[in-house]
This record gives structure tokens, sequence and C-alpha cells, in this order.
């Protein structure tokens, strides 16, 4: 039996990378601190978080972090995957991130860390496997939005149990679109989360570094999905010698069989990362005001924090 969800109450779940990235990429930075550290993504990641907020009234917020970008179990499976990020850093090759933003990265988790946000990783794991883990746990417990600019998390989405997307790549983050199953019907011919995944391992994404099918992009799969099934319904009336798979659409799918073995445990989002065992509410009251407010001096975001404090209802 599924449980009952709880009335009145949310999970948001911060894509923390993202929505730092967009911060730094998409708000001026009019005013570095006084030593010139540039403040825009904090600034913007702050305003985000007040915002999101007071959109969508959660009960419960985790940021959730990249304690590693490019796992080693995705890798080992698909080298290529996100390889075209890398660059040559002093500890090894690391991800490419412009230096402006780098140096605001460990300030952006410290102010969230100060006001009483959890900030969740896990060791060996991508932010979409904390998003991932956290959404299993909280399924029929509690409805779920993630915030995000990536269409991967699209694969979670799942309106018996309330589980959306608060997609910000189109939009921006005040005006973030809330993807449920309907939007991955009308935009991409997928019934729900998990035909987008299969949709998204057989086109492949660039972006990522996983080539997909050869020949198939998202119309095309989405049409193989609507026939058969799923990926692993597709696959299973190629090995059976369905007359339907012919010419190249079969000899592509053949040719990538290698690739389609391994790219499930690519794409899909983990459900099952260790994870520190947190209170995921809202703060009610600030978990460190003295570095609070030594940021407000150093760095001068004064606004931004007073308008995170008015959202949370703690000015």
């Amino acid at each position: 039996m599924t449980p009952q969800i709880s009335p009145g109450q949310r999970l948001l779940l911060l894509d923390a990378a993202s929505l730092y990235f967009r911060a730094f990429f998409g708000v001026k930075d009019a005013a570095p601190a006084p030593d010139g550290t540039p403040t825009n993504a904090v600034r913007g990641m702050l305003d985000f978080t007040a915002t999101l907020i007071n959109r969508f009234h959660p009960t419960r917020l985790v940021a959730c972090w990249d304690d590693d970008w490019r796992p080693a179990f995705r890798t080992a499976a698909i080298p290529s995957y996100k390889a075209h990020r890398l660059v040559e850093g002093a500890t090894g090759n690391v991800e490419e991130v412009p230096d402006a933003l780098q140096v605001q990265v460990p300030l952006i988790r410290t102010a969230l860390e100060a006001f009483g946000f959890p900030v969740l990783g896990s060791p060996g794991f991508e932010a979409d496997d904390v998003i991932g883990t956290l959404t299993h746990r909280h399924t029929g417990v509690l409805p779920v939005t993630i915030v995000t600019g990536d269409r991967d998390l699209f694969q979670l989405v799942d309106d018996e149990h309330d589980i959306s997307v608060a997609y910000t790549a189109r939009s921006g983050v005040r005006d973030a679109e809330v993807i449920r199953q309907a939007d991955l019907q009308a935009r991409y011919g997928v019934p729900s989360g998990a035909a987008y995944a299969d949709m998204s391992i057989m086109r492949g994404d660039t972006s990522d570094g996983l080539p997909g099918v050869a020949g198939i992009g998202d119309k095309t799969a989405a049409a193989l999905i609507a026939t058969y099934g799923s990926l692993a319904g597709v696959r299973e009336a190629l090995a059976a010698g369905d007359p339907a798979i012919k010419g190249a659409r079969r000899k592509n799918l053949e040719a990538a069989s290698d690739y389609l073995d391994v790219a499930p445990g690519v794409v899909l989002v983990a459900r099952d990362a260790a994870l520190p065992d947190r209170a995921l509410t809202l703060p009610r009251e600030l978990a460190d005001p003295g570095t609070l407010l030594q940021f407000v001096e150093a760095y001068g975001i004064s606004g931004p924090v007073s308008r995170l404090l008015a959202a949370l209802n703690l000015s």
C-alpha cells in the first residue's frame, strides 16, 4: 500500500551547481566585495533560494551538492562521460569552472549552512544522485519539487506521487516551468519520467559525452517506446527478430548493443547514495549568526541575506 502523502508539506531539492552556475552567468557582478572577491554567484544563490521558498512554500529544503561531479562508476562504464569538460588542474584533471566562480563556491556553501540549510553530498556521487536518493526516500510520503536546469532529472517526474521538476533552463528561476507527465508527453512524446530516461538513453547527450544510438533522436526513441513500452521492450523485440525493426534502425541498435548494456547505469540516478542524517526542515533560527554577520560585512551581501531572512520569516 502506498503511504498517505502528508498534506500541506513539500520537500524542495535544489540542484546547487545548476543554480550557482546560473547565478554566476546570469547575475551581473556590480558589487564585488571590498577585497575584490566577486559575489554575483553568492548573491544570486541566496536570492534564488528566497524566490523558491516564496513560490513553493516548502516545509523541507536541501541544497544537493556534487561531491563528485564525474563519478568513477559512470566513467568506468562510459569513459567519455563528461570528458570534454576536463581541464588540467593542480590536483589532476578537474571540471572546467571559471576562476571567478570557483572562489565563490565555498562561500555559497558556508552561507547556506550559516542559515541552517542542509547541504548534502555523498562521496563518489553527483548531486543528481543525492536528489534521486532523497526523492526515493520521500516517495509517497511528501510531495517533492526538484529545482534544476538539467533535463536528466525529468526521469524522476511522477504525478502519482506528486514529484515534479521546476525547470530553470528556459524561463529562469523566478518563472521556472513546473514539469509534470503531461509536459513530458507534449514535448517528447513519452508518458512518464521512466520513459523519458529510456528515451534519453537511446537519444544520447553530447553535453554529457553520451553517444546514444546512431540515427535515433527524440522522436524515433519516443516512437519505439510507444510501440514496445520501454527500452527493455525494444531490446527484447530486437533480439527476437521483430520484423518491424529493420534496415538501418536495426543495424544501428545492434551496433549500439554494448552502449545500451551499460548506459542505464550511467543515465539513471542512484537511489541509494549514502547521506548524513540531517533534519531537512526549514531553519527556525540561524545556525551560525556570527558567520552570517561576518559575510555581510566582508562581502557586502546584506540585500540577499535580508531577502532570504524575510522568506524564512526570520527577519
